[in-house]
C-alpha cells in the first residue's frame, strides 16, 4: 500500500514539472491569459488542478470553457460539475451551447468536433490548452492511418503549436500516458465526470481505444509510445514537404505560373496544392481528385480556363496562371443599396474612399435617386473615361479578369447606368473633373480569393 501512495506522489510530482516545463518553453507569460477546455472529464479535471497550482509561479490567468453539446441527458450535470469544481478553485468558467448536426457526410463525432472548436475559437485567450496525451496520440496516428491519412494527418499533435503573432496552443498532458494521468487523480483525490458515449463502440474511436488499442498494448506494451514516436516522425517528414512547398510556391510566383507547373512531377504538384489549401484552411481533397485536378492543369493549353471544383476548394487556371480559391459564396438575386459607405459584396467588401480629383464624383451620386451594387446583367454596356460604348463582358476579358470574376465583380449602378466596375474603371459621365470630390470605390477580397491577392479597384 505504501508502495502504492509512493508510485502515486511520483506520478503527480512528474505531472506537475512536465506541466510546467511546456509552459516554460512556450514562453508564457504573466500579462498572458490561458483558456482550459473543460469537458469535466478526468484528463481535463487533472490538467485543471495543476495550472490553477501553477498560477502563482507563472503569474498567467487561467480561464476555463465548457461546451454543452446537448447530446447527453447528463448534459447539464456536467456543465454544473465544471462550474462548481471551477468556482472552488477560482478560475472563471465560460459555458457555451451548441447544437450538433452533421454536414453530408459528417459523422456525429466530428460533427461535435466542429461545433465544440468553433465555441473555444469564439472567446478571445493567448492560449489554448486541452488534455490530450499520450494515448490520445497514439489512437489518433492509428485512427489516421486507418483512413489513409498521408505524412501530413498521420503527423504528431504537439505540445506546442506556436502562432507568428504570439501565443497558440498548448497540450501538456502529450507526454503521459491515460495510467499517469489516473494515478495523478487519484493521488490528488480529484473527481470527475464520465461521458457514457466515450464507452459506445458504435463510435470507430471507442472501438479503438476499447477493443484494438488493449490488444495491441498486450502484445507490445510500448505500443503507445512507439505510435506517439511515430507521429513525431510523420510530423518532421511533413515539416519538410512543406519547406519543399514554400520553395516550389517561389519557385511558381504568385499567382503560379502555368508553365513552371507542366515541368514539375504530379507528386510534387500534389504536395504544393495541399500545402496551399492548408494554408488557406481549406479542406484538402483525396488523392483521386487532386491527381485528376493536376492532369487536367498539364495538359490542357494555356488559352483554356479551367474551373475545378475540389471539395471546399476551387483550382483555376486561367491563361499563364493557376490558383487555388475557397468556393464562392452565392451572390444576391438583386442588387444591394449603396448606403454610402462600405457594403459587403460576395467574398468582400465595396469601400467608397473619400478623394479629390478622381473616382466617381461625389456631386452626381449625391442627386441620384438610387445607387447600388450589382453583378454584370443581360445587355450590361459603359463608356469608360475617353473610350468608347462597350459590352462588360467584352472589357473585363479585354481586361484580363478571370472568367470566375467576370459575372461576379462589383458593378455601381446609378439609377440604371453604370458608374464604376471593380476591376475596369468608372465610367466617363460619372469621372470626377479636376479638383472635385469624388469617390474611389475598392472591392476588398480575402488574398484567398484573388489570383494575385490584391484589391481590385
Amino acid at each position: 500500500m505504501a508502495s502504492s501512495r509512493k508510485s502515486q506522489t511520483k506520478s503527480s510530482s512528474a505531472i506537475q514539472r512536465g506541466v510546467a516545463d511546456v509552459l516554460s518553453r512556450a514562453g508564457v507569460r504573466a500579462d498572458q491569459t490561458l483558456q482550459l477546455a473543460l469537458s469535466g472529464g478526468m484528463d481535463s479535471m487533472v490538467l485543471l488542478s495543476v495550472l490553477a497550482g501553477l498560477r502563482e509561479r507563472f503569474g498567467f490567468a487561467l480561464r476555463a470553457h465548457h461546451v454543452h453539446h446537448g447530446l447527453s441527458p447528463n448534459a447539464d450535470d456536467w456543465a454544473a460539475f465544471c462550474a462548481i469544481r471551477c468556482a472552488a478553485l477560482e478560475v472563471p468558467l465560460s459555458v457555451s451551447r451548441v447544437s450538433v448536426r452533421p454536414a453530408a457526410g459528417e459523422g456525429w463525432e466530428a460533427a461535435a468536433r466542429r461545433e465544440r472548436q468553433g465555441a473555444l475559437a469564439s472567446e478571445a485567450a493567448d492560449w489554448r490548452v486541452s488534455a490530450h496525451h499520450l494515448d490520445d496520440q497514439a489512437e489518433t496516428v492509428m485512427f489516421r492511418l486507418l483512413r489513409g491519412a498521408g505524412v501530413h494527418g498521420a503527423a504528431a499533435m504537439r505540445a506546442i503549436d506556436m502562432l507568428p503573432s504570439g501565443g497558440g496552443r498548448l497540450r501538456p498532458l502529450l507526454a503521459f500516458s491515460r495510467g499517469q494521468i489516473l494515478a495523478f487523480a487519484q493521488a490528488e483525490s480529484l473527481v470527475w465526470v464520465e461521458d457514457e458515449s466515450n464507452t459506445d463502440p458504435r463510435f470507430s474511436r471507442n472501438f479503438l481505444r476499447h477493443s484494438i488499442m488493449p490488444a495491441m498494448g498486450e502484445r507490445w506494451p510500448s505500443a503507445a509510445t512507439t505510435l506517439a514516436r511515430a507521429a513525431a516522425n510523420f510530423d518532421e517528414a511533413a515539416g519538410l514537404l512543406d519547406e519543399l512547398a514554400v520553395q516550389d510556391a517561389q519557385a511558381c510566383g504568385l499567382p503560379w505560373s502555368r508553365d513552371v507547373m507542366r515541368s514539375m512531377s504530379a507528386a510534387r504538384l500534389a504536395n504544393l496544392l495541399r500545402w496551399r489549401m492548408r494554408a488557406l484552411s481549406l479542406p484538402v481533397p483525396d488523392q483521386a481528385r487532386l491527381h485528376e485536378a493536376i492532369r487536367q492543369v498539364q495538359s490542357c493549353a494555356n488559352d483554356r480556363p479551367l474551373t475545378l471544383p475540389l471539395g471546399g476548394a476551387v483550382l483555376h487556371a486561367y491563361r499563364e496562371v493557376v490558383w487555388v480559391s475557397p468556393t464562392y459564396p452565392e451572390l444576391p438575386e438583386e442588387g444591394v443599396l449603396w448606403p454610402g459607405d462600405a457594403v459587403v459584396w460576395g467574398e468582400g467588401v465595396v469601400e467608397a474612399i473619400s478623394v479629390v480629383g478622381a473616382g466617381v464624383s461625389q456631386a452626381r451620386l449625391a442627386q441620384a435617386t438610387r445607387c447600388e451594387i450589382m453583378a454584370r446583367w443581360p445587355g450590361c454596356r459603359v463608356a469608360l473615361v475617353e473610350r468608347p460604348r462597350k459590352d462588360v463582358r467584352s472589357l473585363s476579358q479585354g481586361a484580363g479578369l478571370a472568367p470566375v470574376d467576370r459575372d461576379r465583380v462589383p458593378i455601381l449602378r446609378v439609377d440604371g447606368q453604370v458608374a464604376w466596375i471593380a476591376g475596369l474603371g468608372v465610367a466617363g459621365t460619372f469621372a470626377c473633373r479636376a479638383g472635385e470630390a469624388g469617390w474611389r470605390f475598392v472591392w476588398r477580397r480575402p488574398e484567398a480569393y484573388s489570383a494575385d491577392g490584391v484589391a481590385l479597384l
